[in-house]
């Protein structure tokens, strides 16, 4: 470095210096900071192009830990610090008051302590202050009133206590405020502890207000009638804190997209209560609504019907609201959650619930309607989860119920149901949990029940069921719990039922005979329950059945089926027994080291009750999402935000998803990989099988979420669900270095085998990170062909759309059907559309749809976002990456033809004419250079 550098920036650099003495690197991601190149090109640090100070130190998620410097007080041109998703501790420096320049401070998921320092109300260019899910404590500082440009302030899931300052008011710029996390349905999460009343003035003098959001605190009193003034509200949240009375008239929010009540004591239980939801009506970008949990009385007004057809989600749970629901719940299409449990409803089901085909949540639970299950119930083809309990229903279960091929619970308990069980029903294959116990069911089950596909299920069948046991038992592998109790079952209990890993069992009060036996479950008289079946006999001493009187046997009860599978695992038992001794022998001939942890040693093997309590119990509340071989819960373990993703051991491939996964990311790294913490390899409490990996919490979710936004938590699509172009551009070339060090730089080769939207992760930063290595295989260095020991014919190779066509011939996994996947998630995300969409059919697909539209017809294929954002120059500020003013409309779309040309060439259908992957990353970076130095940035230094 010249030494006149270092003086006239002996500042910035002693600064920095000072910074990174004050952490812990365990990455070392600021290995480059050192003498022997200038600081401005140090990782993460960037420097205004004229005087060569530092303005912007970003350091986001490099598991940094340590203190923040307060000579961070002396980078004086700073204007944007992001020290997100670390570990750090200590305090925020009062320091920090020293920067003038300052402009966007985020130092979100740490563990920082002490109080806010009020100095930050020095920094007057301060538009964004975001220090959330850290540990700051004490009142939110007053001075911070006098910010002038301040637009956003996030504090959600600290200590912060006491009131809302009144100098509050005078924050005429505020535009957003994160008090809670932007979840609806976060009663578990640790709240913050505000208190008080809402300021009178919140509608008044803050004017530009689009974020409200405090829920999860200790407020009381009345929600201010001043807020239907504040006409720019998108988002107003302020659940579960204390608030009680009426809802004022909010006639005027006329852009409101997410209010959320819940969890509250408004109401009294009283007819009027729910008059304000007329207001509403002018509303016509409501998705989510959230009125339970409250005491609201009363019945529905005729205007609730009348609401924005676009509402996605609807919580009316846990009031005391009567009435019908009538016909008109059928206009409300867009529906995915629907909860009206724990009221007074009366009345039918209407059949127009069967319009709700987007519906996946249903729940009537605890009311009192009655009649039957309307047939339509089966149009509902996307249904997850249905609650029809305790209510008055009665009639025979629609056996269109069988439609419902994707529903994994269904619980139609403490009704009045009559007849036979359906056999479409009991062949729905995603079944897990089934309560049917408290009706009147009769008949038998048909054998068709073999289909279902349990996993760790409690099966509550306590209905007048009459039954042949040996059909219903056979293919129940998976049961955990078995209630049977209460029926009018008979016949001998079968043998083999001793074998389950049954936790309980009750078959008490129905006309079981013979003898029982004394093994399996039927040794632990705890776990059992027999009872009330007066021809029994045998078993335990402690079961206290009558002893059995001896008898002769004419023949051989046993079947030819009983025969041949008691051959069959005979002979399986001997080859068992010969491979076992022979594995002695040659473990006793070589010596073998202990199997290490499949990470090294830097990452612990963390427990299942650690696991368990981080997850509230693997909660329905921290369940992110579904996949193939298991589920992913949000959890906190050791005061950090994890991605938990479980592996269901019952679906066949997941126990070789989770070696696979382990074996990928045990000694790769990279900034574009999501990074894997620790493993869990042991037992449940059960005694099952179970094993999980720990992820780095991704805040942003998946790049799918942001091109397919179906269900925004947060905003509606238009505030937080958009990606710009530049912004989809750092992400295709985010994927396209992934899957380049995978490919080319990981040492053997690794090729991913699912590159789709969905396996990508988005941080704070918006960075893009693959995930998901469950399918992923590693090529053999002498060769360079796929290990034989690695593959299977019968392995799925990716997922539908985004699979290379050679590997439906046959064909062997292979980068460049890596690259394949890749173009076609690039299409993807510049056109908008799904590989698998309607449109797309008899070999046009949408390589097709763009490749004969491009050069000339862009508007015909590019994502109408893009397009609009070319028009209007606009973009979204609030993802805190690049901002640019205008571009103009040639160089925009030379950009977006080039790109879509990137994906052609990747996509290609024979795998030789493909681009590489190290060309893909060279374009799109070359094109996002040339699009950002046209960009107007404003006057940088």
């Amino acid at each position: 470095m010249h030494s006149s550098i270092i003086r006239n920036n002996e500042t910035d650099y002693e600064a920095l210096l000072a910074f990174k003495a004050a952490i812990n690197d365990p990455l070392h991601s600021l290995e480059s900071w050192n003498s022997s190149i200038h600081f401005c090109r140090w990782k993460g640090v960037t420097c205004g192009s004229r005087h060569k100070r530092v303005i912007r130190l970003n350091l986001v998620n490099q598991n940094l830990t340590g203190f923040i410097s307060p000579h961070i007080g002396n980078l004086s041109f700073l204007r944007f610090l992001s020290l997100d998703n670390n570990s750090y501790s200590g305090i925020l420096p009062p320091e920090l008051g020293r920067l003038k320049r300052l402009q966007s401070l985020s130092v979100s998921y740490n563990l920082i302590g002490g109080q806010i320092p009020a100095s930050l109300s020095n920094c007057t260019e301060l538009s964004s202050i975001i220090i959330s899910y850290n540990k700051l404590a004490g009142p939110l500082p007053p001075e911070l009133g006098s910010l002038p440009r301040l637009e956003l302030i996030a504090f959600s899931k600290n200590n912060i206590s006491g009131s809302i300052p009144s100098t509050f008011g005078n924050l005429s710029s505020l535009m957003r405020l994160y008090g809670a996390p932007m979840i609806l349905q976060a009663k578990s999460l640790i709240p913050n502890e505000l208190e008080g009343t809402l300021p009178s003035y919140l509608g008044t003098t803050l004017p530009n207000l689009q974020i409200f959001s405090v829920g999860i605190n200790l407020f009381s009193g009345t929600i201010p009638v001043s807020l239907s003034n504040a006409t720019n509200l998108v988002y107003l949240h302020v659940g579960y804190n204390r608030f009680s009375g009426k809802v004022p008239s909010l006639v005027k929010l006329n852009k409101l997209g997410v209010l959320a009540l819940s969890g509250n004591l408004l109401g009294k239980g009283e007819s009027d209560e729910l008059s304000f939801i007329s207001s509403l009506v002018n509303a016509t970008s409501l998705v989510s609504l959230g009125l339970d949990d409250n005491n609201f009385g009363g019945q529905l007004p005729v205007s609730f019907w009348n609401l924005s057809t676009t509402l996605s989600r609807l919580f009316l749970t846990r009031n005391q609201i009567t009435g019908t629901i009538p016909s008109e719940i059928g206009n409300f299409v867009s529906l995915l959650d629907l909860r009206v449990n724990d009221n007074r409803f009366t009345g039918m089901i209407p059949y127009s619930i069967g319009k709700l085909r987007n519906l996946q949540f249903l729940d009537f639970s605890r009311n009192r309607f009655s009649s039957n299950i309307p047939s339509s119930i089966g149009n509902l083809s996307l249904l997850l989860a249905m609650y029809l309990s305790e209510n008055n229903l009665s009639s025979g279960m629609p056996s269109s119920l069988g439609n419902c091929q994707n529903l994994l619970e269904l619980n139609l308990s403490q009704n009045a149901l009559t007849g036979p069980v359906p056999r479409e029903v009991l062949s729905i294959p995603s079944l897990r949990t089934v309560d049917l116990s408290q009706n009147q069911l009769n008949g038998t089950l048909p054998v068709e029940i073999g289909v279902l596909r349990i996993w760790s299920i409690s099966m509550f069948l306590g209905t007048t069921l009459s039954v042949k046991f040996l059909v219903l038992l056979e293919f129940f592998e998976g049961l955990q719990v078995l209630d049977l109790s209460s029926n009018k079952l008979d016949g001998e209990i079968p043998s083999f039922l001793g074998e389950f890993n049954l936790l309980a069992l009750n078959l008490a009060f129905n006309d079981f005979e013979g003898a029982l036996q004394e093994d399996g479950i039927f040794k632990n008289a705890s776990l059992i329950s027999v009872s009330g079946n007066p021809k029994l006999c045998g078993g335990i001493p402690e079961l206290k059945l009558s002893k059995c009187r001896l008898k002769q046997h004419k023949k051989s009860s046993l079947s030819l089926t009983s025969k041949i599978v008691i051959s069959t695992f005979c002979v399986i038992l001997g080859i068992s027994m010969i491979l076992g001794v022979l594995i002695v022998y040659f473990l006793k001939r070589e010596k073998k080291e202990p199997p290490s942890n499949p990470f090294g040693r830097s990452l612990l093997n963390v427990s299942y009750q650690s696991l368990l309590q981080a997850t509230g119990g693997f909660s329905r509340d921290s369940l992110l999402g579904v996949g193939s071989y298991g589920s992913v819960y949000k959890g906190i373990l050791e005061e950090k935000l994890v991605a938990i993703k479980v592996l269901n051991l019952s679906q066949r491939g997941a126990l070789k998803s989770f070696m696979a996964e382990c074996e990928a990311l045990r000694n790769i790294r990279h900034r574009n990989l999501a990074k894997v913490l620790t493993a869990c390899s042991g037992v449940d409490l059960q005694g099952n099988d179970f094993k999980a990996l720990v992820y780095e919490y991704m805040p942003n979710g998946s790049l799918h979420d942001w091109l397919h936004p179906q269900l925004d938590k947060d905003l509606t699509r238009g505030e937080l669900r958009y990606l710009n172009l530049v912004q989809r551009l750092n992400i295709a070339i985010d994927i396209a270095c992934a899957v380049e060090y995978l490919h080319l730089q990981s040492g053997t080769p690794i090729i991913h085998c699912d590159l789709k939207p969905s396996n990508v992760l988005l941080d704070d930063e918006f960075v893009g990170h693959v995930g998901d290595f469950g399918l992923a295989r590693f090529l053999s260095k002498a060769t360079d062909s796929f290990s034989k020991h690695q593959t299977s014919s019968s392995l799925v190779r990716g997922t539908i759309g985004y699979t290379a066509p050679e590997y439906g011939t046959g064909s062997e996994p292979s980068t460049l059907g890596d690259v394949y996947s890749f173009g076609i998630l690039l299409l993807e995300m510049f056109t908008g559309k799904r590989p698998t969409g309607a449109m797309f059919k008899d070999g046009f697909g949408l390589r097709s749809f763009v490749q004969n539209s491009l050069p000339d017809r862009l508007s015909d294929i590019a994502d109408p976002e893009l397009l609009n954002e070319r028009e209007t120059g606009t973009e979204p500020s609030t993802n805190g990456l690049q901002h640019y003013n205008s571009i103009g409309n040639h160089k925009y779309e030379k950009c977006l033809v080039k790109v879509l040309s990137v994906g052609v060439a990747c996509s290609a259908d024979s795998a030789k004419e493909r681009m590489s992957i190290a060309e893909a990353v060279n374009e799109l970076k070359s094109n996002r250079d040339a699009l950002l130095r046209n960009a107007n940035y404003g006057d940088e230094m």
